[in-house]
């Protein structure tokens, strides 16, 4: 199993937890307003555990159709549609889950009646709304990102060692020349597409897009582990070369990379007030920048720098090419730097 598929199974589980509970609270708010208001008394023999079973077998119906269409389906098939289309898609699964779900409470004989189904589309109708609302949000932040925020992990700065991967496009003046402005965002849009489940079987975090430039981040020890930082840049190239017929169809040239990748301790935080977002500051960034930018010089796709090749596990997997000690550009000493290239010649 790839991590996306991963990441989207996490995402389902959460949304059936949550809708359970939701379901386990919705007879007990029944019961508060039926002896608060006039309202109409329950159908006799109704009692509280079976309307908590009921309303927690509805969410769990709901949660494993409506909720696996949400995460498997809108959100990936409608991902280049606009809000609205999307909103209005889930309606009509919404609309058409409740039908489902009611189906199934008659098949068992579970006393039901218009009033009940109203209410419920009602309430489940803006649960439904919220989650994707949230599955939206996590989606624009980055796996992960938004739930930090939430929790204020970042509100204090923390300093931490991590791994960073610049990849930069080749030649990408000349592409945007050559494709016209609407077709190179299409171009770059459908590149990011492509090489993001890569980063994330490589349990790579994106960081940032910049132009055609993708960050990539990783924890430490989760990069260094099998040597997961490099193989991350080798198993987007192999993946691209795959698609090839799709992109020589459709923009009649083959996207390729060039990475620089180096290690260090960065200070985590949360800035910004009307835009909030977790970046990463430290002389690493800007370093990694430098060592991508080698690349051309050197005519190398992917250099690392010698501390990070001390750490990771090259030997049979890796061709490994010194480049001698370079002072970089806006550095005060010299660091040791080292091209590679797979083995398996990909």
């Amino acid at each position: 199993m790839n991590k996306s598929t991963s990441y989207k199974l996490k995402q389902l589980f959460i949304i059936t937890v949550i809708w359970l509970i939701i379901g386990f609270l919705i007879p007990f708010y029944d019961r508060l307003a039926l002896f608060t208001t006039n309202a109409v008394p329950p159908v006799p023999k109704y009692t509280m555990l079976e309307a908590i079973i009921i309303n927690m077998g509805a969410a769990l119906i709901g949660a494993l159709l409506g909720g696996s269409f949400l995460v498997f389906y809108v959100n990936v098939r409608f991902r280049d549609k606009s809000y609205g289309y999307t909103i209005l898609a889930v309606a009509l699964c919404f609309i058409l889950v409740i039908v489902i779900v009611n189906i199934i409470l008659r098949l068992f004989n579970i006393p039901s009646d218009w009033d009940r189904i109203l209410k419920n589309c009602m309430v489940w109708g803006v649960i439904v709304t919220i989650t994707q609302l949230f599955v939206q949000i996590n989606n624009k932040f980055g796996q992960g990102v938004f739930w930090n925020i939430i929790r204020g992990k970042y509100n204090t700065p923390k300093e931490e060692q991590r791994i960073f991967m610049f990849l930069d496009l080749n030649s990408s003046t000349t592409i945007a020349e050559q494709l016209g402005n609407k077709r190179y965002h299409a171009f770059l849009k459908d590149i990011f597409t492509d090489i993001t489940d890569p980063i994330l079987d490589n349990n790579g975090e994106i960081y940032q897009y910049v132009g055609d430039e993708v960050i990539v981040a990783w924890k430490y020890d989760e990069g260094i582990r099998n040597s997961k930082c490099v193989q991350c840049f080798f198993d987007i190239k192999l993946h691209l070369q795959q698609l090839q017929s799709k992109y020589m169809q459709q923009y009649g040239l083959m996207p390729s990379f060039k990475a620089g990748i180096h290690c260090g301790k960065v200070v985590a935080g949360e800035v910004g007030i009307i835009k909030r977002d977790i970046t990463y500051s430290g002389d690493v960034l800007n370093t990694t920048s430098r060592i991508q930018g080698m690349c051309k010089q050197f005519n190398e796709e992917v250099i690392v720098s010698g501390v990070l090749a001390a750490s990771l596990r090259l030997a049979g997997h890796f061709a490994t090419l010194p480049l001698g000690s370079i002072k970089l550009k806006g550095k005060q000493n010299e660091m040791q730097l080292i091209a590679l290239k797979s083995v398996a010649g990909e």
